[in-house]
C-alpha cells in the first residue's frame, strides 16, 4: 500500500520530533519543514537535521525567514533578557517576552503553501495548549481559524481532500508527549528545547522552556539525556521505582 504524504513542522524540539516519529509510525511519507528565522536558539536546526537524517526524510526543507526584523522577541532580540527561574506553577500568567510575533502563522502560511506545491492534504504541527507559556498561536481554535482561512483563500478552495490541519499533540500534557516519544524510540538527547542555550548547545536550565521540560521528564519519571543526572532527580527515580516494585509484588 504506498504512503500518504503529509508535511511536518518540525523545528528539531522535542514536541515536534515527538510529531515527526508519530507520523511515521502512523505510516506517512514525510516532508519535513524547518525555519532558519535568526533565532537565538539556533542549535535547535542542528538538532532537526541529525533528526531528519536518522528517520531518512528524503525531503527536508529549511526555510529561511528573518523574523528578527519584528525586534520585539527575546529570541530574535539579544538586547531583550529571556526570562528564567520563573514559577512552572506562574508561567501561564501572560504572554511571555519569548513570543515572537506571530510565528506559527507565519509558520504555517509557508506550510501550507510547500502543501500546495507538492499536492499534500494533511499537515502536522506540534503546537500544545496546555504546557505551552500562554502563547496565543497554540490554541486549538487558532489551529481550526487558520485551516478554514487557507481552505478559503488558496488553490485548496478549488479541491478535494481540503487541506486538514493536524495537531495530535494539542491537549497532552509534557509528561504525556515524553511518554509518547518514549514508546515511538525518540532519542530525546537529540532534541533542543532550550530558549537559551549554551554555546555547546546545552540547555540553560532555566528558562521556561527548560523548567517546562524537566518538569515534564520528572512527572514521567525518567532522566532527561541532556542534563546531568541531579540529586533530586536520583531520588525521584528510585522512589518510583520502588513504587513499581511494590506493585509488583
Amino acid at each position: 500500500m504506498k504512503s500518504k504524504n503529509c508535511l511536518v513542522l518540525f523545528s528539531g524540539g522535542l514536541d515536534s520530533s515527538t510529531l515527526l516519529a508519530y507520523t511515521i509510525n502512523k505510516g506517512y511519507k514525510v516532508t519535513a519543514l524547518t525555519f532558519n528565522y535568526e533565532q537565538r536558539h539556533i542549535h535547535e536546526l542542528s538538532c532537526a537535521k541529525k533528526l531528519a537524517k536518522i528517520y531518512n526524510i528524503e525531503n527536508h526543507i529549511i526555510q529561511k525567514i528573518d523574523l528578527k526584523k519584528f525586534n520585539q522577541s527575546a529570541l530574535t532580540n539579544i538586547d531583550i533578557a529571556v526570562p528564567k527561574g520563573r514559577d512552572i506553577n506562574k508561567i501561564d500568567d501572560e504572554i511571555p517576552a519569548t513570543y515572537v510575533p506571530l510565528r506559527n502563522l507565519i509558520f504555517l502560511t509557508y506550510a501550507a503553501a510547500w502543501c500546495e506545491k507538492y499536492f499534500i492534504n494533511d499537515l502536522f504541527i506540534g503546537v500544545n495548549s496546555i504546557d505551552y507559556s500562554n502563547y496565543p498561536d497554540c490554541r486549538s481554535k487558532f489551529v481550526k481559524g487558520f485551516e478554514k482561512v487557507v481552505n478559503l483563500g488558496s488553490k485548496f478552495s478549488n479541491s478535494l481532500p481540503k487541506l486538514k490541519i493536524h495537531a495530535p499533540l494539542i491537549n497532552l500534557q509534557k509528561f504525556e508527549i515524553i511518554n509518547l516519544g518514549n514508546d515511538l524510540g525518540l532519542d530525546f538527547s537529540l532534541t533542543s528545547t532550550c530558549y537559551d542555550p549554551k554555546p555547546n548547545g546545552k540547555p540553560c536550565c532555566g528558562c521556561d522552556a527548560c523548567l517546562i521540560r524537566e518538569n515534564g521528564f520528572t512527572k514521567a519519571g525518567m532522566i532527561d539525556p541532556l542534563l546531568n543526572i541531579k540529586p533530586f532527580l536520583q531520588a525521584h527515580l528510585k522512589a518510583l521505582q520502588a513504587e513499581a516494585q511494590t506493585k509488583v509484588r
